[in-house]
């Protein structure tokens, strides 16, 4: 198979170590070969591009190994006329692969024979954002599951309050759950804590309150209602990142909030993940 490429690094990526092989073709045409493996501490890293750099590499490729293998691609970015980042899917199951010498060195072949194609990888302010925005949703989430545990709680003590309002988390609810965690226990007083348009439901709520919330349930619903306000000043954090974030994006924004039933949060989503459509709107503003 023709070599279409002259200079060439493939890099075994593990969580301590990382171990390059060069091959580098000679005037000759033969191609000669080097190996080294270096620590993935910054100090490791800046060697490693060091010694690339003196090898003459033009072409790096590397494997998606977990998350292993974004310091050392972010620490290589824009130093090489190449730098891939190739799915492992695509280069394992060779045979003779044993060692991460080998497994180093075949990477380096089969970039330079252009037998794997790189994946693509977002600019820094679009990987910054989509890290956001994913911590983001694991929070929403937790605030979600933090609603169904109070419930739980709730049904746990007999209290049928989800049979009465549609909502077990509102501004009445809490009310009347923070009220019972201090220790009111008459259905009436708690059913009378009832705003809006739940004030219609007074009698079903003197019945739904006539449950056995004990001191347990008392000390699980503070700590749940805890976590919640915990929860909400992250998220709302996290929601004022995004949105600081966003401001490069504007133009793609508006579209996309232009969309019915679109919003802010979810048009800055799609501007995380959709990342090759996002990386050429950057580039044409640009």
């Amino acid at each position: 198979m023709k070599r279409i490429r002259a200079r060439v690094a493939g890099l075994d990526v593990h969580r301590d170590t990382v171990v390059a092989c060069c091959l580098v073709q000679q005037s000759d045409r033969s191609v000669e070969v080097t190996k080294q493996a270096f620590s993935t501490t910054a100090k490791g890293l800046g060697e490693l591009a060091a010694w690339l750099s003196d090898a003459g590499v033009e072409t790096v490729a590397m494997e998606a190994t977990g998350v292993y293998w974004k310091p050392v691609y972010y620490c290589l970015e824009g130093l090489f006329d190449e730098l891939w980042l190739c799915n492992a899917q695509h280069v394992k199951n060779v045979p003779g692969r044993k060692t991460d010498l080998t497994d180093a060195e075949w990477l380096a072949d089969v970039a330079a024979h252009g037998m794997v194609r790189p994946s693509f990888v977002p600019p820094p302010e679009i990987r910054e954002l989509r890290d956001v925005t994913r911590y983001r949703k694991t929070q929403v989430e937790a605030r979600a599951k933090e609603i169904q545990r109070l419930e739980k709680t709730l049904q746990d003590a007999g209290i049928k309050l989800s049979s009465v309002t549609s909502k077990v988390w509102s501004q009445s609810s809490r009310a009347m759950i923070e009220a019972m965690i201090d220790g009111e226990r008459d259905p009436k007083v708690l059913a009378q804590m009832a705003k809006s348009r739940l004030r219609a439901k007074i009698p079903e709520l003197e019945e739904a309150f006539s449950g056995r919330f004990g001191s347990h349930h008392a000390l699980v619903c503070r700590q749940v209602i805890d976590h919640i306000d915990f929860l909400d000043r992250s998220i709302a954090t996290l929601t004022a990142d995004v949105t600081q974030r966003l401001c490069p994006f504007e133009p793609a924004v508006t579209i996309l909030c232009s969309i019915p039933g679109e919003s802010r949060t979810t048009a800055g989503v799609m501007i995380a993940e959709r990342t090759v459509a996002t990386s050429r709107l950057l580039s044409a503003w640009r």
